[in-house]
């Protein structure tokens, strides 16, 4: 009898485990979109409607105000209950609360996807002058989140994607072709990374030196998991194997 109740006991916990699975809401991804060159404004919420949407993910886009692009409505109150961030922005300086958002979502431990020129999203060039009272800037935000080490790019032509060799069988990997991808667009020069990265592909061009286009990174005390890669380009976004490969970077960054 004690068994009869024991197996009992085993069916009720796992029917009340798969009701709660089933009720458990779809991760919350934000993404913000502030740039004028990669075309980002038209990929990524296309990737979010087809590939993201599929998973399922529930998805915001908050795109920078077409008059003023130092704003992001809406985006403060979205980043609420937000799981994950993706960003692609350029050379921005959002209001003081934007950027004290982006700050608090990673201090809870939570994730954060870059593409492309994250990396430079937040920052001023040397010479360009303080941003107005009100609006903030992160000029280390590439170093300290991203783990990366921008400092510009060579010219416009596609680069050879390569694996790194200790990455092989990464998560964020699994199901990608490596072969077929390809970054366009020109490649960036990131060498050296922070300590603490864990690089994924490398990009090559004729005459340059061979740069990191993708790696993992964690941030602050509670290990906010990071992933960056410079491709993101709009013919990046034509291949399967980035599409693949990017679905693959948020899944890892959500633990999932």
């Amino acid at each position: 009898m004690t068994r009869f109740f024991f197996i009992r006991a085993l069916i009720f916990v796992a029917v009340i485990c798969g009701w709660q699975l089933q009720a458990a809401e779809p991760a919350h991804i934000v993404i913000m979109i502030g740039e004028d060159e990669y075309h980002t404004w038209e990929t990524l919420p296309e990737f979010a409607a087809k590939d993201l949407k599929e998973v399922p993910y529930r998805v915001t886009v908050v795109q920078a105000d077409a008059t003023d692009k130092n704003q992001f409505p809406g985006f403060v109150e979205t980043m609420k209950d937000a799981d994950l961030l993706l960003i692609s922005v350029r050379r921005r300086t959002p209001t003081t609360e934007v950027v004290n958002a982006v700050r608090a979502h990673l201090a809870a431990g939570k994730p954060l996807v870059g593409i492309r020129t994250a990396s430079h999203c937040f920052a001023l060039r040397p010479k360009e002058p303080a941003p107005k009272a009100g609006l903030a800037i992160w000029q280390e935000f590439d170093h300290e989140v991203l783990g990366g080490n921008y400092t510009g790019h060579y010219g416009k032509d596609p680069a050879k994607i390569t694996l790194v060799p200790s990455a092989e069988g990464h998560a964020i990997l699994k199901g990608v072709t490596v072969s077929e991808l390809i970054g366009h667009g020109g490649l960036y020069k990131n060498t050296p990374l922070q300590e603490g990265t864990t690089p994924l592909l490398m990009g090559s061009l004729p005459g340059a030196e061979t740069e990191p286009v993708a790696w993992t990174h964690f941030y602050g005390e509670k290990k906010a998991r990071v992933f960056y890669t410079s491709m993101g380009h709009w013919d990046d976004f034509k291949l399967p194997a980035f599409r693949r490969f990017l679905l693959n970077g948020i899944a890892w960054a959500l633990e999932k």
